[in-house]
């Protein structure tokens, strides 16, 4: 299962997913093939000072942070097929920087926010921040991937309203399924849902497995350059596609082992899923309910 490439990469894999130690440009640049992949998504660290493990995310100016960035997203570019999805997330303040650079060299569909809930006080001086950036990319806008009948969510006007459209020749009831829009919310994983994983910034399968089932299908390959913990790729597979991970977190390599490759022991520990205190303030365990809470706590 393990080759060494490098002195500072390894690779582990199976049939259809491989997982890369190491850094993702060098990783881009020396092992992924151009025009390979059908689907990139890229949640890079975002500058704003979050600690991963032995890195910390902090570049001494926003134009070396970009500079740094730009160098992966034309890999990404590169890798990516003629009919490929590139989905590029960072944060508010530096999607600015990201959106005026993609957009010379791809088609940028759309702008989408994941908005999401917020726990406890966020800013008493300013408005509090509860969203993050997505941009919607393709190489060809006439030749792409949108499998728009497997991400259909409820309409309200048909479903809920039961609504009668009167503008046509015949009355008609409104549409009980739509596409979604390009405002996404999805709560942000914690502690006691069943997906967590200890990582400052982990995304949600949710969300993930919209992305994967609108622009990919069965077979095709999904590349992940920052995996962290490898939500990409742990949806990849269970939708029956194949995934290309690199991390450069021993920490969190020990994730994708046990999440994609199914590995149980590395280097002599033992892999195994968070652990998770279900104890609550008086003393009692959790109920099953209080344990997937966040699930539904979406401010609307």
């Amino acid at each position: 299962m393990l080759q060494e490439k490098y002195q500072s990469m390894k690779k582990y894999e199976d049939t259809d997913h491989a997982i890369y130690h190491g850094d993702a440009l060098e990783v881009l640049q020396s092992e992924i093939a151009s025009n390979s992949v059908d689907l990139v998504f890229v949640d890079p660290p975002y500058n704003i000072g979050k600690k991963f493990s032995k890195f910390k995310d902090n570049w001494p100016s926003d134009m070396e942070y970009v500079n740094w960035a730009y160098k992966w997203i034309d890999e990404c570019i590169r890798v990516l097929k003629p009919t490929g999805t590139l989905y590029l997330m960072t944060s508010t303040q530096a999607m600015p920087y990201f959106d005026l650079y993609v957009r010379n060299k791809l088609e940028i569909l759309r702008r989408i926010i994941w908005s999401y809930d917020s726990s406890g006080v966020q800013a008493k001086k300013y408005y509090g921040s509860k969203y993050e950036p997505i941009l919607y990319c393709v190489k060809n806008k006439k030749s792409y991937c949108f499998n728009a009948n497997d991400i259909l969510v409820e309409a309200k006007t048909g479903a809920k309203r039961k609504l009668i459209d009167y503008r046509g020749d015949t009355p008609k009831l409104y549409n009980t399924k739509k596409v979604p829009g390009n405002v996404w919310e999805y709560p942000r994983v914690r502690y006691r849902m069943h997906e967590y994983e200890e990582h400052p910034s982990q995304k949600p399968e949710a969300l993930l497995d919209r992305i994967i089932r609108a622009s990919s299908n069965k077979g095709d390959t999904v590349l992940d350059p920052f995996s962290g913990t490898f939500t990409t790729a742990a949806i990849a597979k269970k939708l029956e596609r194949k995934s290309i991970s690199i991390e450069s977190q021993d920490e969190y390599i020990k994730i994708g082992l046990r999440r994609v490759l199914g590995v149980k022991e590395y280097l002599g520990e033992k892999l195994e899923a968070v652990k998770k205190n279900t104890i609550i303030k008086n003393g009692r365990r959790a109920r099953c309910d209080e344990k997937t809470e966040d699930l539904f706590s979406v401010d609307y």
